[in-house]
């Protein structure tokens, strides 16, 4: 009896042996050294240079012609649509707002031309630096051997199957400017361009810009409408008010304010157009700005924000917004202040709790 107790965890142990799994080689991109695992795995990183290999990477093909074609052709639409319709607003506002508001006195015309100027020159200024200034292209890298590759130069590098390239982290690939971009944000068909490392501030600069002059122009031609619409003839709607239901008292207005914009001059038929198309433009501009301010405070961005819904790429808060935008010493220590105020205030509340 006791010869068989120690034989049965002897062939415990036999069993324990036998289910190891075999090894398996990969190569590294990055450094080229042979790699070896206990374990099959789709994904590895090396523990030399650091770079992140897929094993089932394989290069994939160019777009096709007609792909970068139409790439091309969309995002230049774009930037002359968008480009005329700042200056039609700059110009038609100047030449159907301005006689109104010089009306009311000389110094109250001189005052809103320079602040149109001022306006004007800002917002096409960071357009052109949003638009013609590069994305932010990664630096190259030297690659492929061991002796070239030195410790950790590769960390969370992987492999850009289009640029046949390291690629670093936190960067994407953007298909139409054929390159990959460092914090890559999105690719804006608007100003023809990525949103990246080096021109995301300008993009901001100018959403702020077009939000701010977008407010200043619906503000002026709504007063100069006010001023030039014709009398509106109300006597129909005020008698019969009492026995009209509320449908049909909106509709009368409407039909009055219709009739009535017959008589508009050029110039308020500008101003009307150029109130509603402000207020639009103001609306989708002001959700975009929006948007971006919040993935900024997050430290994030818009593509790694879909890539890793559950991830954060960094700790959200003030500092990320004065690291965007660069603020002064003074700023960024008052505003850093107020933030660690708000976290001292939130930890101590929840350990109360």
């Amino acid at each position: 009896m006791e010869e068989q107790q120690q034989q049965q965890p002897l062939l415990e142990v036999e069993q324990c042996v036998t289910s190891i799994p075999e090894d398996h080689e990969a190569t590294c991109w990055g450094c080229g050294l042979r790699l070896i695992f206990a374990s099959y795995a789709p994904v590895f990183k090396c523990g030399w240079c650091g770079a992140i290999t897929q094993s089932n990477q394989t290069s994939r093909k160019p777009d096709s012609v007609c792909f970068s074609h139409w790439r091309n052709f969309r995002d230049r639409f774009f930037v002359t649509v968008l480009i005329l319709f700042m200056l039609f607003v700059i110009c038609g506002g100047v030449w159907a707002v301005y006689p109104v508001v010089f009306s009311i006195s000389t110094f109250c015309g001189i005052f809103h031309c320079i602040l149109t100027g001022v306006l004007a020159v800002f917002t096409i200024t960071s357009y052109c630096l949003a638009s013609f200034k590069s994305a932010g292209a990664p630096a190259d890298m030297r690659w492929g051997s061991y002796p070239m590759v030195g410790k950790n130069d590769l960390e969370n590098y992987t492999f850009c199957t289009y640029c046949s390239k390291p690629k670093p982290p936190r960067a994407h690939h953007c298909r139409s400017c054929k390159m990959c971009v460092l914090d890559m944000d999105h690719h804006c068909p608007f100003i023809g361009n990525c949103v990246g490392a080096s021109n995301h501030r300008a993009f901001v600069f100018f959403l702020i810009s077009v939000v701010i002059s977008c407010s200043y122009a619906a503000g002026m031609t709504i007063y100069s409408s006010y001023r030039i619409w014709p009398p509106l003839d109300f006597e129909n709607l005020a008698s019969t008010r009492r026995s009209m239901g509320y449908i049909k008292m909106l509709i009368e207005i409407i039909g009055t304010l219709a009739s009535s914009a017959f008589f508009l001059s050029a110039r308020g038929l500008v101003t009307v157009y150029i109130a509603f198309a402000s207020l639009s433009v103001n609306a989708g501009i002001g959700v975009l700005l929006f948007q971006q301010l919040s993935y900024i405070y997050e430290g994030n961005t818009y593509l790694n924000r879909l890539s890793s819904l559950s991830v954060m790429h960094g700790e959200r808060g003030l500092q990320n917004l004065i690291r965007f935008f660069g603020c002064p010493y003074s700023v960024s220590r008052v505003l850093s202040g107020y933030s660690n105020t708000g976290k001292l205030q939130d930890n101590s509340s929840s350990k109360l709790l």
